[in-house]
């Protein structure tokens, strides 16, 4: 069972910057491709970024393209996620996920742990 902890949510104005952090429990945390989701009020979670698990290859949501950054620290059992240029659109909680079958993926089926998430409100 892998634990899933996220952090660095909070508020900021249109444009401002955040970095998130998701900490893992699981020694082996190198075997498993990570991922961050979104949820606004109202919509279904959606997809932002995944990292494969040897921290080789990297994709994102058209929508953040550009914007966010997903890294991986093997030794430390951390994924961060940089957002920068933080649009209102941005707003949701934010889910950092475990994927132990898949080098990377951006299907939510795909992944077999979450974390409870963390707030991003962007103010505009």
């Amino acid at each position: 069972q892998v634990q899933l902890v996220e952090s660095g949510g909070g508020l900021v104005q249109a444009g401002g910057s955040l970095r998130l952090s998701c900490a893992a429990s699981e020694r082996t945390f190198s075997n498993y491709a990570m991922g961050w989701w979104r949820q606004a009020p109202g919509k279904e979670r959606e997809f932002v970024a995944a990292i494969s698990w040897n921290d080789r290859n990297t994709d994102y949501a058209d929508s953040v393209k550009g914007r966010f950054t997903i890294s991986r620290d093997n030794a430390k059992n951390t994924v961060h996620l940089q957002m920068n240029s933080l649009k209102p659109e941005d707003t949701g909680v934010y889910y950092c996920a475990a994927a132990s079958k898949y080098y990377m993926s951006s299907d939510a089926y795909h992944y077999d742990y979450w974390g409870q998430g963390t707030q991003v409100t962007v103010s505009s």
